[in-house]
């Protein structure tokens, strides 16, 4: 990865999971723990793609896996992260267009679920019985209630900050579409008609100075 990408990435997980220690896991909330990297993850892989999308979640995962007070085995989160970083890399619009909420809300319904069955399934396979305990079916309905309710005030600014330290100032112009596109449907990011924009202004511009020149040379 880039060095900005790699700089905000950092930024951004180290920061989510101070905020999921130190603030949401002692909510004592019923059932699940609202997945504040999870929700980091998916945003910074909806615009880096899936390479950089599972390395990102496998940093993240790790990171958790070490951080006080982890008590399961190290590389557990890791490997989920980086599998749900991985698939939701492969569904970045490629095109730039969010045009609507739908889908990467229901990505995330699909993230939420699927991390905590993977992280159930990896525990009992190294013999880890808590999710038993608890009660499976109480852990995936609150793991997506709370996702969900974190994810319209999350992953948009994480997309945006993601895609203005791409240094694209098409990005930058429209980092508010990003927003957009989670909470009105119809709402995207026309790329290709706003490079062609900015392209004829920056030819306008060029002949326009070359004009000056020239009748600067003439006097």
């Amino acid at each position: 990865m880039r060095f900005n990408r790699t700089l905000l990435s950092a930024t951004l997980v180290v920061v989510a999971l101070v905020v999921q220690v130190s603030v949401l896991a002692r909510l004592q909330l019923p059932g699940a723990t609202p997945d504040l990297l999870l929700l980091v993850v998916l945003g910074l892989a909806f615009v880096y793609g899936h390479v950089s999308g599972a390395l990102i979640g496998f940093g993240a995962g790790l990171l958790a896996d070490l951080a006080p007070p982890a008590d399961h085995a190290a590389g557990r989160y890791a490997l989920v992260l980086c599998l749900i970083g991985y698939v939701a890399g492969l569904a970045r619009p490629e095109n730039g267009q969010l045009k609507s909420a739908f889908a990467p809300m229901a990505f995330v319904v699909a993230a939420a679920i699927g991390s905590t069955l993977l992280y159930a399934g990896v525990g009992a396979l190294v013999g880890d019985t808590a999710a038993r305990h608890v009660g499976l079916g109480s852990l995936l309905f609150t793991a997506v209630l709370y996702d969900l309710l974190l994810a319209p005030f999350t992953v948009p600014l994480i997309m945006a900050l993601a895609r203005r330290t791409e240094n694209d100032p098409i990005a930058e112009s429209s980092g508010g579409d990003v927003a957009a596109g989670w909470l009105a449907s119809g709402t995207g990011l026309r790329i290709g008609s706003q490079r062609g924009g900015l392209r004829v202004r920056a030819a306008r511009n060029r002949a326009a100075r070359a004009g000056r020149i020239k009748g600067v040379k003439r006097l």
